[in-house]
């Protein structure tokens, strides 16, 4: 009896949006000489091994999307193998392909953890399809990851909002790229939107219908941007027990957005780049690459040209990131939007379609046009929520709006100018809203600078952003 039936016939085409990593263990050496053709030309990374000795050394430096596994092995059996994959990898897709396959081995299969079961003589179309049916899971399992990190995230993220002149320019560009694959980075200051013009390019593309992941890197641990980036295998460092999806990886077929670029550091700007131009990730702990699919969406609030010119940043990977760019004017220089965007926000807040103009008194308008705003979009939609409660359920007058956005709100909180400010119309405001209001007025002062931001306050530079990411999450609750 043949190995395999229909090696004449063609398999189902190479799948470049689904490759997978393969290993394939057969001791037939037919089988294996067959499908070093097949499995390539269906647009796979195969690596083959003779046996299960072999396949558990590669085990070990390697993870894989699938593993098609022949049961019956001199030495160590393929049963050894998949209880070894599950183990170590247990994200991996077992095919089993056996020539003693019966109604029992396929129920211990399935008890194994077995994603298939193909009995010998394997015909190349069912081989195909079911590599298929792993790599529609793997997306659909990515979307899922994708989906729960957005959840983390700011949801329910308003349209772009502006009529101004700039505000317009931003919506042509946006409409211009979007439909391409090309770079992009977005400038702007903090709180400016510049997650929301990610998620819009990543709306109008043919990439929607994938995963869109947010990378906050000023946020990630220092000792663990590699892992999150570029995902690990068990065991690769301490407190590395199980496997890890990186980011990138997670992102496949979509729109990975690295906010915060300025933040990485040199060691880390040298493996994106190297990601970069080769499209190729290496989890830590591996020593292979496998191919990823992905469009890069970057934002800063940093002049990188200046960090350029003094050596902080890559000249080579800010060109790189640099194919496009979006700069998102600061909500200061568009006052004549405010009061679109803050009903925008209101109605966020309310959690319907739209609001009636009249929620917002004249007075009020007046008010939020009057103030500078150095928290940009974040900051308003933070004085908002506050507004909304207090006003509860009525039309928004001055007196509803936190003490930073009345005529005192300029006051230097420290001394009795701080005192004067904290207790302006009457009421205290709270320790945490004086707080936000010095790191937002420090923030304005070094044009968006963290780094001097956490210098000057006497913080830790992570803890700067824990209280703006906690003020972020509070304005979109």
């Amino acid at each position: 009896m043949m190995p395999l039936e229909g090696q004449g016939e063609s398999p189902l085409g190479t799948m470049t949006s689904n490759k997978l990593r393969v290993l394939f263990v057969d001791d037939e050496a037919a089988i294996r000489s067959v499908m070093k053709i097949e499995l390539p030309r269906m647009g796979h990374d195969v690596t083959f091994c003779e046996d299960g000795e072999s396949a558990l050394k590669v085990l070990e430096n390697h993870t894989f999307d699938a593993a098609i596994v022949d049961l019956r092995m001199p030495g160590i059996s393929g049963w050894d193998v998949i209880d070894h994959i599950k183990k170590v990898s247990p994200e991996t897709e077992v095919i089993i392909s056996t020539g003693h396959g019966d109604l029992e081995a396929a129920i211990q299969a399935v008890r194994k953890g077995a994603y298939d079961f193909l009995p010998k003589p394997c015909k190349l179309f069912e081989i195909s399809a079911a590599l298929k049916r792993v790599a529609e899971k793997r997306t659909l399992t990515n979307k899922a990851i994708a989906l729960e990190t957005r959840l983390k995230a700011v949801e329910g993220a308003p349209d772009i909002i502006g009529k101004t002149p700039s505000m317009q320019r931003v919506k042509r560009m946006i409409e211009k790229i979007a439909p391409t694959d090309s770079a992009v980075l977005i400038l702007g200051e903090t709180g400016t939107g510049k997650e929301l013009v990610a998620r819009r390019v990543h709306e109008l593309s043919h990439r929607a219908q994938m995963p869109f992941v947010a990378v906050n890197c000023g946020a990630l641990p220092d000792n663990l941007v590699e892992s999150e980036l570029f995902g690990h295998r068990k065991g690769a460092f301490t407190g590395a027990d199980t496997p890890r999806k990186g980011l990138i990886e997670v992102a496949n077929g979509g729109t990975l957005f690295l906010d915060e670029l300025g933040e990485l550091d040199k060691s880390m700007q040298v493996k994106l780049l190297r990601f970069l131009e080769s499209g190729e990730v290496r989890r830590v702990g591996e020593n292979e690459a496998f191919h990823v699919d992905v469009r890069i969406v970057c934002a800063t609030n940093r002049d990188l040209e200046s960090m350029v010119r003094e050596g902080a940043f890559r000249e080579d990977l800010f060109f790189r990131v640099n194919t496009f760019e979006i700069r998102l004017p600061p909500l200061r220089e568009r006052k004549e939007d405010l009061p679109d965007v803050s009903r925008n926000l209101i109605a966020r807040h309310l959690k319907r379609r739209d609001v009636p103009p009249e929620i917002l008194a004249p007075e009020t308008i007046e008010a939020l046009q009057s103030h500078d705003w150095s928290g940009n979009i974040r900051e308003l939609a933070n004085a908002l929520e506050h507004a909304v409660i207090l006003a509860d359920g009525g039309v928004i007058l001055p007196e509803h709006l936190p003490g930073a956005i009345t005529r005192q709100r300029s006051a230097v909180l420290t001394g009795n100018k701080g005192v004067e400010a904290a207790f302006s119309n009457g009421s205290p405001k709270t320790l945490r809203e004086i707080e936000m209001e010095v790191i937002y007025q420090v923030l304005e002062k070094h044009k968006g600078d963290k780094v001097k931001v956490a210098a000057e306050l006497g913080i830790a530079l992570k803890t700067l952003y824990n209280k703006l990411n906690g003020d972020q999450t509070r304005a979109a609750s």
